[in-house]
């Protein structure tokens, strides 16, 4: 046996795992889960719930015409004429998916070959002739392209399917040799049994198949067998007419006309189910106004329109807008959800509703510290929002006799080093904007303190308190020298 072993179990396995992948899925059986909808129609897919079929079982017959070898079944111009066997297979087929299956097949048959049509049974004047008569057994990949490669929103049916098939098996035969120049003569040349190492051989090819009925299926097939053994064809060694056959493998191919039988109670085979078939049965089952549907299984307790199944706040208040997870929103995150934030959009602190204090934007003669300027996370960019702040603290600075420390803080995100950094220059521009609008450099000294002055100091780590906190603790405030 000269096939290489290794090659072929790769060129079988490859196409399994590659079209076979998604009949390998694990299932826990636990439904809802995070992959399936609530709804009561999803089901897991067993055997009782599937509405296809995907046994069936094959037969046909054909001529085999032997190629690549010394004597062959198709002659050249004014070369003799054409030889013709006979050979027929039987089949048991396993569709995995919608494109892709397996089939357990035997082939038995018989080829002619050479110069004389041995079963004429009379003596060959010009030429040896040969017969080989064969059986194999052989495990088959068989791939749907029409399926594989059909387009998701062709919801059509159809009635034509090409398939291409490749495999390996076992394979024995006996080969018989009429010599030329005397009577008939036959004799055995050649016996190879089965299940022997030198027995393995391999075929592929196509077939072209028609949907007759939803149980009957016609097909035209064309296979190549590449037998692995050059005694195949009954020659024994010999060359002819000047002729010596250097190929390792004696060849067949093999043209049959089949049909297929699908085993099953259901209208279609797996193989000409259109997959999109299962979600257009939810849908229409979803349509029926006849069935009651069980949205969720678990009830809505808070009425938000998330099913308890989903829901991670199942206490939600009545009118309450919500997320996907039945979380009320709190769009400015200060801790105030929006059905009771009264500034739905701007932070503040729950004792007002949500909304941001007046009085951090205003100046007290009680400590002379300015208050209120604040900044997004990461940031030392002056808001428009600030701009009021800081033109009220223009013209107090200015009626004033006194000077003022800058003071830059950050919250407790990132670093200590970086918070300083960052400190620094919120204080740095706020006194730039300060100059820039009429206040003597003199009057201002930039100072940062990063995170080590927070005006919340319980929001150590930021984690424990709401947005709006650690928004005023990003901040820059005045302190008079």
């Amino acid at each position: 046996m000269k096939l290489n072993l290794t090659s072929v179990a790769l060129a079988l396995v490859l196409p399994t795992a590659v079209f076979a992948q998604d009949s390998v899925a694990v299932s826990t059986g636990n439904y809802p889960n995070a992959y399936t909808s609530g709804s009561a129609n999803v089901s897991p897919f067993t055997q009782a719930s599937k509405r296809f079929n995907d046994w069936a079982i094959s037969a046909g017959a054909g001529i085999p015409l032997m190629q690549s070898s010394d004597l062959t079944s198709i002659k050249g111009f004014g070369a003799g004429k054409n030889l013709y066997g006979w050979s027929a297979y039987l089949s048991v087929d396993k569709a995995i998916t919608h494109a892709f299956g397996l089939k357990l097949q035997y082939d038995k048959g018989e080829s002619r070959q050479g110069f004389v049509n041995t079963k004429d049974h009379v003596a060959s004047p010009t030429g040896d002739g040969a017969r080989t008569q064969y059986d194999a057994i052989s495990l088959l990949g068989d791939i749907n392209f029409s399926n594989l490669l059909r387009r998701v929103d062709n919801h059509s049916p159809f009635r034509w399917a090409l398939h291409g098939y490749a495999g390996v098996g076992s394979l024995s035969y006996r080969a018989y040799r009429q010599d030329a120049g005397a009577a008939y003569n036959q004799q055995l040349i050649t016996e190879v049994k089965p299940f022997k190492l030198g027995s393995l051989f391999a075929q592929a090819g196509a077939g072209l198949k028609y949907r007759a009925t939803k149980s009957i299926d016609l097909e035209g097939r064309m296979m190549y067998i590449v037998t692995g053994d050059e005694d195949f064809d009954g020659a024994g060694g010999r060359s002819y007419n000047g002729i010596v056959n250097d190929n390792p493998s004696d060849n067949l191919i093999n043209v049959t006309l089949g049909a297929t039988l699908n085993l099953g109670k259901h209208e279609s085979h797996l193989f000409w189910h259109d997959p999109l078939q299962e979600i257009y049965y939810k849908l229409d089952v979803l349509a029926d106004k006849n069935q009651d549907v069980e949205v969720c299984k678990k009830g809505d307790a808070d009425n938000d329109g998330v099913c308890d199944d989903w829901d991670r706040q199942l206490d939600t208040p009545a009118g309450a807008r919500v997320d996907g997870a039945g979380v009320a929103l709190d769009t400015d995150l200060d801790g105030v959800i929006d059905l009771y934030d009264k500034c739905t959009t701007v932070p503040g602190p729950v004792e007002n509703n949500g909304c941001p204090t007046t009085s951090s934007s205003t100046v007290s003669d009680n400590t002379r510290t300015l208050e209120g300027i604040e900044f997004d996370l990461n940031s030392d960019k002056i808001l428009p929002s600030n701009t009021p702040i800081l033109n009220n603290a223009v013209n107090y600075i200015n009626s004033s006799s006194g000077s003022y420390n800058v003071i830059g803080a950050t919250d407790t995100r990132a670093s200590d080093a970086y918070n300083q950094k960052l400190s620094e220059r919120r204080a740095n521009n706020v006194k730039s904007y300060l100059i820039q609008n009429g206040v003597e450099a003199g009057k201002l000294n930039a100072i940062g303190r990063g995170e080590k002055d927070l005006k919340y100091p319980e929001c150590e780590p930021a984690t424990k308190c709401p947005e709006w906190k650690n928004r005023a603790n990003r901040r820059v405030y005045f302190e008079a020298k």
